[in-house]
């Protein structure tokens, strides 16, 4: 996609003259300057939205040089205009400006001298004429008028992934989950239980070799003053003392560390001394994805490796109870396959269109559900409509349900690693919530799955939502 700029008219050196002046008007945004962070690689938090005020305690102020662009834009769009080309700056700054306050650049013609240059002279300032930077800029005009027929460039859209917020402070004032930490042995694990216990998230006890964990708390710079360690001989030997835990009454969640998940799932799920409740376990996705307007959930892509009808029903049942308990009230669940129509040659047809059928019986309860959908009239509206599918789901699913595990995997992981989406995911239908996060995942990820473990904790225990209604 691109963007058109209208038409630029130039000005040729013969034809300018002393005195003449130009100016532009600019608003300071946010994103001004995250799109000017980028461009600089100045990382200065000072200048940072969000970074500023946890840093410094202060709203970002613009970069003094984001100021002085706003110069470049006037020689070069309106006097000399297109065609001139910078020789020389001065700047001196005796304000800063702030996101959202408005700012006037000008520049007047001081002197013409040889060679086509221009000498001009720059005043920045704020509204109510609030003096913010002055300086003399030298430039070279065109020697013939330059005129454009409409600038076309790519487009540039900063999309926001902060939906996760949303989640994180609804945990606020929730007293810190008890979690056992099954084999937090690495750097990455053990760092991801760090942030979520500084967030007041969860209050954790460390399970596994007792001066291995120690050893990788120093290198954090974690003193584990206060932490509880439950000390085993290898890491093999963690998550059945986490279940233990859960059993005793002394942790309230489990949190996978650097283990495989096949040997924490092998405790979990085991029919005598695990955490069965009842309903087959599942594992489910929640991701932020640039672009899409809410979180969309995707299960199950780490447990159920080809579910049968039945085991698809606690899938699907297992993630509306985590969607209503991050705010979607009544959420929106596509039942996925490769196409949209039944189709006996493919069973997951099948499979999709009783269970939107078992949900209008009351098999399943608390959501809209339909399928079979292909991923486009899932998520995409005009797809939806293109396809002639009328349906409160089609194009619009807050909840996505693969067929079988490999291809739940596949498509978590391509919107993680491809579409740049911020993500957790949380174990449901055990006794507690079971944080599956992988060893590839960030301590932003664990950061988010600690607080999705804490809103349906709470959710299961109380019924009551926490999050301020999403859809």
């Amino acid at each position: 996609m691109t963007i058109t700029a209208p038409a630029l008219v130039g000005r040729a050196w013969s034809d300018i003259k002393v005195g003449e002046s130009a100016s532009v008007t600019r608003v300071c945004t946010p994103n001004d300057l995250i799109v000017f962070a980028h461009a600089s690689g100045n990382f200065n938090p000072v200048h940072l939205p969000g970074e500023a005020e946890q840093e410094i305690g202060r709203a970002p102020v613009a970069p003094a040089m984001w100021c002085g662009s706003l110069f470049s834009a006037v020689l070069g769009n309106k006097l000399p205009g297109p065609g001139a080309t910078y020789q020389y700056q001065d700047l001196r700054f005796h304000r800063r400006v702030e996101a959202g306050e408005a700012v006037i650049a000008t520049v007047t013609v001081r002197e013409k001298l040889p060679g086509n240059l221009l000498v001009m002279d720059c005043r920045l300032e704020k509204d109510g004429g609030v003096l913010v930077c002055t300086g003399t800029a030298e430039v070279c005009a065109p020697a013939e008028r330059v005129v454009t027929d409409g600038i076309s460039i790519p487009e540039l859209t900063l999309i926001p992934r902060g939906k996760f917020n949303r989640l994180l402070e609804a945990c606020r004032g929730i007293p810190p989950m008890p979690t056992a930490v099954a084999a937090p042995t690495d750097e990455n694990s053990l760092g991801g239980t760090w942030e979520a216990t500084k967030e007041g998230l969860i209050d954790p006890i460390l399970v596994g070799p007792e001066a291995v964990i120690r050893a990788e708390a120093a290198k954090i710079g974690w003193d584990l003053a206060g932490v509880r360690i439950e000390a085993v001989s290898t890491a093999h030997d963690a998550p059945a003392r986490c279940v233990a835990l859960v059993h005793e009454g002394r942790a309230d969640a489990v949190m996978k560390g650097n283990i495989h998940s096949d040997e924490v799932l092998r405790h979990v799920t085991k029919g005598d001394g695990g955490l069965r409740a009842g309903r087959r376990v599942s594992h489910v996705f929640v991701l932020d994805i640039p672009g899409h307007e809410g979180l969309l959930l995707i299960t199950d892509a780490a447990i159920n490796i080809l579910p049968d009808l039945m085991t698809k029903a606690d899938i699907v049942q297992n993630a509306i109870d985590l969607a209503q308990a991050i705010g979607l009230k009544q959420p929106r669940v596509g039942i996925l396959s490769a196409v949209e129509t039944i189709n006996p040659a493919i069973p997951s047809t099948l499979d999709a269109a009783i269970l939107a059928k078992m949900a209008d019986r009351g098999q399943i309860r608390g959501a809209l559900v339909d399928g079979p959908l292909a991923m486009d009239n899932a998520v995409d509206l005009e797809a939806a409509r293109t396809k002639g599918i009328h349906s409160s789901v089609a194009g619009r699913a807050d909840v996505l349900v693969a067929p079988n595990l490999e291809a739940g995997n596949m498509l978590a992981k391509q919107l993680v690693f491809l579409s740049q989406a911020d993500t957790g995911g949380l174990v449901t239908g055990a006794k507690v919530p079971v944080m599956l996060t992988s060893r590839a995942d960030d301590e932003h990820a664990r950061l988010m799955s600690a607080a999705l473990a804490v809103l349906y904790g709470h959710w299961r225990r109380t019924g009551q939502c926490l999050v301020p209604e999403l859809g």
